[in-house]
């Protein structure tokens, strides 16, 4: 009886303590298994990167730490399973989309994106790349800007859906290009529609464009993030190549749940530029064609704000819908 007593306090108070706005909070998390939840399937990129994380944060935390996929359009599915859970010990882990293209593109969403998605850190960049057909006999962004002025209408190009999308949108409107957007349910056949000269331009990530341009069916222009990337450092970036208006960062990291405790956050934060120090996380993270990145949540926020920003003035210019 009195064991059972004393269990039923013990679990009182360690409820109290999550509760509560300082350093106790902080201190007392985390109680049991964390769930991180995911807007993509196994064995994305994303699902790869988290569960890197997760190992690494489970040693260090003392307590498991699960990857929950809820893949869906937009990371919507994710999103309301993160919300609708109401757990101090779930987090999210997303791309930028939920807080810098939904809040855009969106009339109306399920959720705040202000309030319910609290960020706490990024962890990695995704590179994202473009790449030309090898018949198009176009090597550089210069040469795509100037065979896509010289004969317009004559460029198709094709992205995968979210921020590559978004991106090429804005560099076509920016640097008044007449080129043909190729929509695809499933990706895929664009890379081999690219590789037999059908599609001219694509935008999508780093690693699949690797070996299409190793096999001289492709070759890769830029990379889109604002630093090069480990995996292929010859390539050059969209601003090295004189096109800012390309550069956006595919970054992706934790995020948290309304009213969280800055405390907890904080120490959340440092947990994972901890373990992101680990120099087997970064090969592993080279190989899918993504590098640690890691900083401050101030810094997290800021790149939230300039993506989230860049977004909407290309969608106030006429760029894509969902």
């Amino acid at each position: 009886m009195h064991i059972a007593i004393g269990r039923v306090i013990l679990g009182c108070v360690a409820a109290m303590l999550l509760t509560l706005p300082g350093p106790a909070a902080a201190q007392a998390w985390p109680q049991r298994t964390v769930r991180l939840i995911l807007p993509l399937g196994p064995g994305s990129a994303t699902d790869v990167t988290a569960r890197l994380y997760a190992e690494r944060l489970s040693e260090r935390w003392g307590k498991p730490v699960v990857v929950e996929n809820r893949p869906g359009p937009d990371a919507l599915t994710a999103v309301a399973g993160f919300i609708a859970a109401r757990d101090e010990h779930t987090l999210l882990f997303s791309f930028g989309g939920p807080v810098t293209i939904n809040p855009v593109v969106y009339d109306k969403l399920t959720y705040d994106p202000d309030r319910d998605l609290v960020p706490i850190v990024s962890a990695s960049d995704s590179f994202l790349a473009v790449a030309a057909s090898a018949s198009s006999n176009i090597a550089s962004l210069d040469e795509l800007v100037a065979h896509a002025k010289g004969a317009p209408g004559t460029l198709n190009w094709a992205a995968t859906a979210g921020l590559p999308q978004f991106a090429f949108a804005g560099f076509v409107r920016s640097a008044g290009l007449d080129m043909v957007q190729v929509g695809y349910r499933d990706f895929s056949p664009a890379l081999q529609d690219m590789s037999e000269g059908r599609i001219s331009v694509v935008i999508t990530g780093l690693v699949p464009l690797l070996p299409l341009a190793q096999a001289g069916k492709a070759r890769i222009l830029a990379v889109t993030n604002r630093m090069r990337s480990p995996a292929a450092p010859d390539i050059r970036t969209a601003t090295e190549a004189g096109f800012p208006a390309l550069a956006v960062d595919g970054f992706q990291g934790f995020f948290g749940w309304r009213d969280m405790p800055d405390e907890l956050r904080q120490r959340i934060a440092a947990d994972v530029r901890a373990v992101a120090t680990d120099p087997v996380l970064a090969e592993r993270l080279k190989a899918i064609g993504q590098a640690v990145r890691v900083g401050t949540t101030a810094d997290f926020i800021a790149m939230i704000d300039e993506q989230r920003g860049k977004i909407t003035r290309i969608v106030r210019a006429g760029g894509p819908k969902p």
